[in-house]
């Protein structure tokens, strides 16, 4: 990022909230980068700014897809790149139609299960080999269909919809535009600003659409940063807390009938690309969960994976446990009673269960709310009357633990046990493996089938200290896997499909490469070139700019000696450079593939984007999304706003949750009862507090910094309001009514959308009533209106009221959030229009 010509920060507050990744955003600055700032709020990123953007939450799409169209209407894009390296030139079958045909929804669309059929969305030709026009100039080649897609996000329409004067606009797209190509490029950065949406995904996909037309993928000071929300949020997708995904981004199977190993590869595995390997990565992965015990006669115990039946996220979870289908719970550094979406849900479907188990450092109210949770001052609930056992056990800090973090770059960083745990608090790493091997003891001797699975994991992890914690550094030699006789592994390219070599993560081997913990190096950048390729560990073999072929023009030389990176050198007949190479060194730019390879085997040497099935990057996806092959404009789920660009208000495909008493929908723009909720409200996170404030609300120090929740509203909106500064406001939604104390800030300027004028509450969501520093939760006001892609909660963009005093207590409480629904109308329909 130090290398950028321009940065881009949008959906992120990263000065105060990634402030040592944002050192690197200074060093840029300190060479002569230009820094823009895209945010509701004005902050000390946006202070640190050239320009700093204020929109309407909830368009970044359109604010997006006008750079775009100034883009491509202007011939700025890179030709030589978005010709080579690109899907641009690819012909699209002729029976897909976009938006701009159909009303704002792509061909396809199933109206009433809420999902597409791709079929249409395909290319022309046979499969593996698409029609090309590389002159871009046929009508339904992948560049035209961009072109047309986004001819209505003009300048004047951006100004409409995110409330951004044409002129500021415009400045934006010259910086962008002007420092990137061969010469320059320039990066973009997000965080959960941009996820957390019903169009999430589609927000990145418009980033990655941009920076792939302007050649910044691939580039030093280019690509696109994911900002994650806290340290090692990037590990636990690689090696996933997630439903879906096994390690390394291998899918989850489902639960489909008979369906063996072999089906399941024949399903997933792709003919082209890194993704040719599945079958090494994932009989890799069952070797090392299943060891001796995972033979080819068996599947390499395949059968024992869980299956999928639908989604699985934290919220059809809450929704099972109302329904009493999940009866336990285990809370791992989650406090979901204030930090998920429509909180009082999740306390509901908490209240609902046989037993709970939180591991947390402070007693959070997720462990606490049966006692005095919002709903026992409301009468709704009565300690007594729930049935749910509550174990809380304590958990030890990072300090008190050894381990890695996982960053924002891929980068493994181990840390060191400083001390022990006090009292009876112990790692998560110690609870998991000691409860393991409790049920394996209990379960032994047992010859029902349903067992197996538990009683053949590999669980002889060795121990140490005095309270057997389980070494760490032996579960990350795990990870990076061993060959038939145990020795280590150095890199994925070594994984085999026949059950010689064992791997708990294809995309980390090789961070215990010659049984060395690459992760624990600490080589100072003095001592080494910019790349810092021996400070700890990249995922994926220590690369550290992903897709680096790119770099290099088709002939293999860098585009520019200013950006050059890895390169071809035809003395030594391999590529050389400051990163590890994207493939094998010796592949030539020059290399054709046979016509009967597979997998790695299949790219040429002028594919850069090694784990797509052509090698190229695609500013349309023929398929993996659910919501549209391209980016399209649509009006968060509850907005006071039309959408001006289609008919289609709201994303047709989204992840809508039953319309429950406790989930309500809002109308939406000119729909009857909109008015009710006037306001755009969006959450964000404060430098002194963390996420939903287990770590942090506990603290005297940080307490005393950030005493109590507020909302942060304009002098304009407080007047209007009668809202007096460090006063009291009271917050409505559908779902809940909150309360928080007043700042009266210009930091949330006023907007003018669809000419009117818009003001937008700013939520920090970091509060609940335990803790030195206590609030309501912010959280509380979100319904479960889901992106279909990722299951993620639209938290950045809703609508709410706000009026001046403190909320209601008790059963008023209630009456109040029932008296909003009455005038607005709501009932089990609002909303869920597809």
């Amino acid at each position: 990022m130090q290398n950028a010509d321009c940065i881009v920060i949008e959906g992120s507050n990263m000065a105060e909230c990634h402030p040592v990744g944002f050192q690197w955003v200074m060093e840029a600055k300190a060479r002569g980068a230009k820094l823009i700032h895209v945010d509701p709020r004005f902050t000390r990123t946006s202070a640190l700014a050239d320009v700093h953007v204020p929109l309407r939450a909830g368009t970044d799409i359109a604010f997006l897809g006008g750079i775009i169209h100034y883009v491509l209407e202007r011939d700025k894009y890179f030709r030589e790149y978005v010709v080579a390296y690109t899907n641009a030139p690819v012909i699209v079958r002729e029976d897909f139609h976009d938006t701009e045909d159909l009303a704002g929804v792509f061909s396809g669309l199933d109206s009433a299960n809420r999902a597409y059929d791709k079929g249409s969305w395909q290319y022309e030709g046979k499969a593996g080999e698409p029609e090309r026009d590389e002159t871009l100039t046929h009508p339904r080649c992948v560049f035209q269909v961009l072109k047309r897609h986004y001819a209505r996000y003009t300048p004047e329409l951006v100004e409409q919809i995110c409330g951004v004067p044409q002129d500021l606009f415009r400045q934006v797209c010259e910086l962008v535009t002007d420092n990137s190509g061969r010469d320059r490029t320039t990066a973009f950065a997000y965080s959960v600003g941009w996820t957390q949406h019903t169009v999430g995904v589609q927000y990145i996909r418009a980033a990655a659409v941009l920076q792939t037309l302007l050649g910044n993928i691939g580039r030093p000071g280019g690509g696109i940063l994911a900002l994650r929300g806290h340290a090692s949020i990037q590990g636990s997708t690689d090696i996933p807390t997630l439903f879906n995904l096994l390690p390394g981004y291998i899918p989850m199977p489902h639960a489909h009938r008979h369906q063996d190993l072999a089906a399941f590869l024949e399903a997933e595995t792709a003919p082209k690309g890194y993704w040719g390997n599945m079958r090494a990565y994932l009989v890799s992965l069952l070797k090392a969960y299943w060891g001796a015990a995972a033979t080819e006669e068996n599947d390499f115990c395949f059968d024992y994976l869980p299956r999928l039946t639908g989604s699985h996220s934290a919220y059809e979870t809450t929704l099972a446990q109302l329904e009493g289908v999940c009866s336990g719970y285990f809370l791992f550094g989650e406090n979901p009673a204030v930090g998920n979406a429509d909180s009082r849900l999740m306390r509901l479907g908490m209240a609902n269960l046989d037993w709970l188990v939180v591991r947390d450092f402070s007693l959070i109210e997720s462990a606490t709310w049966w006692q005095d949770g919002p709903e026992i001052e409301t009468g709704e609930l009565r300690t007594e009357d729930i049935r749910t056992e509550v174990f809380f056990l304590p958990a030890a800090a990072h300090t008190e633990k050894d381990g890695s973090f996982t960053n924002t770059q891929r980068l493994l960083q181990w840390h060191h046990q400083a001390v022990e745990p006090p009292g009876a608090s112990r790692s998560d790493l110690w609870f998991t493996y000691h409860l393991g091997r409790i049920i394996r003891e209990k379960l032994a001797g047992s010859t029902d089938e349903m067992d197996r699975p538990v009683l053949d994991l590999t669980w002889a992890y060795p121990t140490k200290g005095p309270l057997a914690e389980p070494d760490a550094e032996a579960v990350l030699a795990e990870i990076n896997g061993h060959d038939a006789e145990g020795g280590p592994l150095s890199s994925y390219e070594q994984l085999k499909p026949d059950g010689s070599t064992a791997c708990g993560c294809w995309i980390y081997c090789g961070v215990h490469a010659d049984g060395v913990n690459q992760a624990a190096r600490r080589r100072p950048g003095t001592e080494q070139d910019w790349v810092a390729a021996e400070w700890a560990w990249a995922w994926p073999a220590n690369r550290r700019i992903l897709y680096n072929r790119a770099s290099a023009d088709p002939r293999g030389r860098p585009w520019s000696e200013r950006k050059a990176l890895v390169w071809w050198d035809p003395d030594k007949g391999e590529w050389s450079g400051h990163d590890v190479p994207d493939f094998r060194r010796d592949k030539a730019p020059d290399h054709e593939p046979p016509e009967d390879a597979t997998g790695p085997e299949a790219l040429s040497g002028r594919d850069p984007f090694i784990m797509q099935t052509d090698g190229k990057a695609w500013l349309y996806v023929p398929s993996g999304l659910a919501d549209g092959p391209l980016p399209a404009h649509y009006e968060p789920q509850d907005s006071p706003f039309m959408n001006l660009l289609y008919d289609q208000q709201r994303n047709p495909v989204r992840h809508l949750l039953p319309s429950l008493p406790d989930n309500r929908y809002q109308p939406s723009g000119d729909e009857p009862g909109s008015e009710v909720f006037p306001y755009v409200a969006t959450t964000y996170r404060l430098t002194e507090h963390h996420t939903a404030g287990g770590m942090s609300r506990w603290q005297p120090y940080l307490a005393e910094l950030q005493p109590e929740f507020f909302c942060e509203v304009s002098p304009e909106l407080a007047a209007e309001r009668g809202l007096a500064h460090t006063g009291w406001a009271t917050i409505v939604s559908a779902r809940a009514v909150i309360e928080a104390r007043v700042l009266v800030t210009d930091r949330m300027a006023p907007l003018t959308v669809q000419g009117r004028r818009l003001h937008q509450v700013g939520l920090p969501y970091h509060w609940g009533p335990n803790g030195y520093s206590t609030g309501d939760a912010a959280n509380e006001l979100l319904h479960l209106s889901l992106d279909p892609n990722v299951h993620i909660q639209e938290s950045k963009a809703f609508a709410v009221d706000i009026r001046p005093g403190r909320r209601p207590r008790g059963p008023a409480s209630v009456d109040l959030v029932r008296a909003y629904r009455r005038r607005a109308g709501i009932d089990e329909h609002t909303g869920t229009e597809p």
